[in-house]
C-alpha cells in the first residue's frame, strides 16, 4: 500500500503535468490539496513555503557538488542489508500508525492516537504541509534519483516505478523528518538535541535508501524549516502544539515507554 507518501506523489504528479527530459525544466505548478482519506495540512496552498524559490538549483552533471553526492550515494550503497538500511526501510513509511513511533525513542515516550493524540494529530497535519511544500523545486527541476542512475537497490523497491516519476530534489522525506524534529522540540524542548538529530537522521534514511542524493536531504532541510517557520503564526498548530506539551508530560507521568528498540537504534544512527 502506498500510504501517505504514495499520496503526496500522486497528487505532486497530476499538479505538475508531463515530465520533462532530465537536466530540463517543466513549468512547475502548486500540488492540490490531498486526497479526503488524509488529514490537510495547517497551511492553505498559497501559504506554504515556495521550494522554488528557496532553493538553488540541484547540482550540475560534472560539478563539484555533483562528485559529492555521488560519493555519499557509493557510501549509502555499502549499507544494503545492514541495521541503518533496515531503519531505513522503516523510516520511509509515513503511513499512520506506523510513522506515529518514528520518533518515541527520541522523545522518550509513547506516541500514538491513544496516548498523544493531539500530538498524534500534529505529526499527521504537518507530514502535509512539509512534503507538500517541496513541490515547487520537484516539479521544476524533475532530477533523476541515484538508484535510476547507479543501478544499486532500494530499500523500497516496491515504489520504483513511483520513485522514477518523481523529482528527486528536494527531498520531501527531509523535509518532513525535519519539520517533526523542530515541532517536536518546540513541544519538549527538554528533549530537543535527541528530536532534532532523529529529523536528520529520518532525512538520512532516503540517502542510505539509495532513493535520494545528499544535496537532496540537505535541501529538505531547508523546506522543512521554512514549513514550521510558516506555522507559528497559525493558531490552529498553536492549539495543537499547546496540547501535545500538555499530553507529553501526562504520558510520561503514566509511564508511558518508547516503543521499538531504542538501544537497536541508536546503534543504527551512529553508523550513518
Amino acid at each position: 500500500m502506498r500510504g501517505i507518501r504514495g499520496a503526496l506523489i500522486g497528487v505532486a504528479l497530476l499538479a505538475g503535468g508531463a515530465a520533462a527530459p532530465q537536466g530540463q525544466p517543466a513549468t512547475s505548478s502548486p500540488a492540490p490539496a490531498p486526497p479526503l482519506s488524509y488529514l490537510p495540512g495547517y497551511l492553505a496552498a498559497d501559504a506554504r513555503p515556495d521550494s522554488l524559490v528557496l532553493l538553488p538549483p540541484p547540482p550540475a552533471p560534472g560539478s563539484a557538488a555533483q562528485a559529492r553526492d555521488d560519493e555519499a550515494a557509493r557510501a549509502a550503497i555499502a549499507l544494503h542489508g545492514s541495521p541503518r538500511w533496515n531503519m531505513a526501510t522503516g523510516d520511509a513509511v509515513l503511513s499512520f500508525p506506523k510513522a506515529a513511533g518514528t520518533f518515541s525513542c527520541a522523545l522518550g515516550t509513547e506516541i500514538s492516537e491513544q496516548a498523544t493524540p493531539r500530538l498524534y494529530v500534529l505529526l499527521r497535519r504537518t507530514l502535509l504541509d512539509a512534503g507538500l511544500s517541496t513541490y515547487g523545486a520537484k516539479n521544476r527541476y524533475r532530477r533523476e534519483r541515484p538508484f535510476v542512475s547507479n543501478g544499486a537497490p532500494i530499500c523500497t523497491p516496491a515504489e520504483d516505478a513511483i520513485l522514477r516519476k518523481d523529482g528527486s530534489y528536494p527531498s520531501g522525506h527531509s523535509a518532513i523528518g525535519w519539520a517533526w524534529g523542530l515541532v517536536l522540540a518546540q513541544a519538549a524542548p527538554e528533549r530537543a538535541d535527541a528530536l532534532i538529530a532523529r529529523g536528520r537522521a529520518f532525512g538520512q534514511s532516503r540517502v542510505a535508501c539509495n532513493v535520494h542524493w545528499l544535496s537532496d536531504a540537505e535541501e529538505g532541510r531547508v523546506v522543512g524549516t521554512a514549513t514550521v517557520a510558516r506555522l507559528q503564526n497559525n493558531a490552529e498548530f498553536q492549539a495543537d502544539l499547546a496540547a501535545a506539551r500538555s499530553e507529553i508530560a501526562a504520558a510520561r507521568a503514566a509511564g508511558k515507554r518508547p516503543t521499538g528498540d531504542c538501544a537497536a537504534e541508536a546503534a543504527a544512527l551512529a553508523t550513518f
